[in-house]
């Protein structure tokens, strides 16, 4: 059986604003050996799965530092702080994006973005029947043209790469787990 490492000492490393890197000294159970690991503290995420009536998602295209390109993809972003519902957060991210808002927001699926360094969660909401309903109100540092794309056409934007975000494809997959029927809930 599996078992958890014991934490057997913790320290922030650095404070970069949007994360901070601790290292934590565990102990294996299984050797007794200890080890010293690093993780990425960063608040939890959430994407947007925004349909409007004739079935259309709400995407947004950005550009995107980290890979220097410019990717198609779903609103979405970092939980302000203080709050604590995703629901809440996401709504509030479409908005803020696009300038949609919708009805029925519910929570379709929770992952770890990379659990073996990341110690965040990114929550995927649906929000259906989506309007254009306010001016957009961008960050500082963004630049975002909103696009409306058919839902029948997300499969072949995956698979020919005009979507390469893991974390879009990912809401996608709950998406269409959600659209079949075989997606829960989650509170």
């Amino acid at each position: 059986m599996i078992e958890k490492w014991p934490v057997l000492s913790t320290r922030q490393l650095g404070d970069f604003r949007i994360f901070t890197v601790r290292s934590d000294v565990k102990r294996s159970p299984r050797t007794g050996q200890e080890h010293d690991f690093f993780v990425l503290d960063t608040r939890s995420w959430v994407n947007v799965i925004a349909v409007t009536p004739d079935d259309r998602l709400v995407m947004v295209e950005q550009y995107r530092h980290g890979s220097d390109t410019i990717e198609l993809e779903i609103a979405g972003g970092v939980m302000d702080t203080g709050e604590t519902s995703p629901l809440v957060g996401g709504q509030r991210e479409l908005r803020e994006e696009t300038g949609y808002t919708g009805d029925r927001a519910q929570l379709i699926g929770r992952i770890f973005p990379n659990p073996a360094i990341m110690s965040n969660v990114c929550h995927t909401v649906l929000v259906e029947d989506c309007r254009l309903t306010h001016p957009v109100e961008f960050d500082h540092c963004e630049d975002i043209r909103t696009h409306l794309v058919p839902v029948r056409e997300l499969a072949g934007l995956v698979a020919s790469g005009k979507i390469q975000h893991a974390l879009v494809v990912v809401a996608l997959y709950h998406f269409e787990l959600w659209r079949r029927g075989q997606g829960r809930p989650l509170v």
